[in-house]
């Protein structure tokens, strides 16, 4: 008489239980989809650009033939082909639901803060005004362009609580915190946010993108909310915006899918902060058994997306580069992870900062297209800098 094999259960963990048990150096991600804690490090993935998916399935691949337990790779990508990356095989993956966004959001406690603009808002201004002109000359369609602000606090910022108030504060967001350390840097760096982006996510054969272009700040008053919203779904400049990204991206799918739904018109979603345009794009992979077709891969094929780059993309990445002074890093990148099927979900790394000790840097863009305000680009970029600024207690400023 055989015996049968013994099987042990894997643990239930609830999504608040994995955000208290968050640290600095660990991975954590939550969406409506579930929630995701990583700690420890199996193994580093290097790989550049272009060939990271595959170094992956290969990482991933050697970490099952050892025993690892539910093996994924988690992490972060940065904006230009060339910039940093942080892609590990952790050593423990536990998961959970999705967050519930109850209880208080907590809070950071007293600081002192000083805030730097960079650049300066009028320095902004005026590379929106120059960014019109390369339009109006023909070299560009579209192009985002972003701000900096450096806010420095007078003692060490707590990670673990500020990713706990953006959870709490914004529960239906993509959620994260990657350790995004490199050398020379004076403090441990963790990339935090809570972004409203669906870059891509897979399931078996099901793929999903939600873009979003085309914005406006939410307010207090619900009438005035409502006047936005229409005004949103009527501009012609907003829904032009919105057709470069959400026709990039569906093209791009198009060449992975045997089946791809990509709707006519944009409807409006909200955050607690902004009202976005969104198309909400689904598709069937034609093989889902293709290295190519894995999460990261698609990533990969459609990141730059017109949302946080422009078009073409080339012209714009170039204007980008020489109208932005601060370097992006990680800001309009990437950030996600993927297992060993090749299923994952990936975001669009915006509403998000890099914190280093006492400093925090964040990060806010706006799409800029014929017709373009540079006054009300500059005040779009204010309104999205409040999901962080509202996490760290500044909500006033921007």
């Amino acid at each position: 008489m055989s015996t049968p094999a013994v099987v042990r259960p894997r643990p239930v963990h609830r999504a608040a239980d994995l955000l208290a048990a968050y640290l600095p150096g660990s991975f954590f991600y939550s969406s409506t989809t579930g929630s995701l804690l990583a700690d420890g490090v199996h193994a580093t993935v290097k790989a550049g650009h272009g060939t990271r998916a595959a170094a992956v399935a290969e990482a991933l691949d050697s970490a099952a033939v050892v025993g690892v337990d539910d093996p994924v790779v988690v992490g972060a990508i940065g904006f230009r082909p060339d910039a940093e990356a942080s892609l590990v095989v952790p050593a423990v993956v536990r998961r959970a639901g999705a967050p519930d966004g109850g209880g208080p959001a907590g809070a950071l406690g007293s600081a002192k803060w000083s805030i730097t603009p960079r650049p300066e808002p009028e320095g902004y201004a005026a590379g929106v005004r120059r960014a019109l002109e390369l339009i109006d000359a023909g070299e560009l369609d579209k192009v985002v362009l972003a701000r900096c602000l450096e806010v420095t606090a007078d003692h060490p910022v707590p990670v673990p609580a500020l990713l706990s108030r953006l959870v709490r504060l914004n529960p239906a967001a993509h959620a994260f915190a990657v350790d995004v350390s490199a050398p020379g840097d004076p403090a441990p760096r963790t990339l935090v946010g809570a972004s409203p982006e669906l870059l891509v996510s897979r399931r078996g054969t099901e793929v999903v993108a939600n873009p979003l272009a085309g914005s406006l700040p939410r307010v207090a008053d619900e009438a005035e909310n409502r006047r936005r919203v229409a005004a949103l779904l009527a501009s012609a400049k907003d829904r032009v915006e919105h057709a470069h990204v959400s026709a990039q991206v569906a093209e791009v799918l198009g060449r992975f899918c045997a089946d791809l739904d990509a709707p006519a018109e944009p409807v409006v979603i909200g955050t607690p902060t902004m009202w976005h345009l969104s198309t909400r794009i689904t598709g069937r992979l034609a093989d889902p058994t293709d290295p190519g077709s894995s999460a990261l891969a698609l990533a990969e094929a459609l990141h730059p997306t017109p949302a946080v780059c422009g078009v073409p993309v080339g012209r714009a990445r170039a204007a980008i580069a020489e109208l932005e002074p601060e370097d992006r890093g990680y800001y309009s990148g990437l950030v996600g992870w993927s297992d060993l099927n090749g299923d994952g979900e990936w975001v669009v790394t915006i509403r998000s900062a890099e914190v280093c000790d006492r400093t925090v840097r964040l990060f806010a863009g706006a799409g800029i297209v014929a017709g373009s305000d540079p006054a009300a680009e500059l005040a779009e970029t204010s309104a999205k800098f409040r999901t962080l600024l509202r996490a760290l207690g500044l909500e006033s400023t921007a």
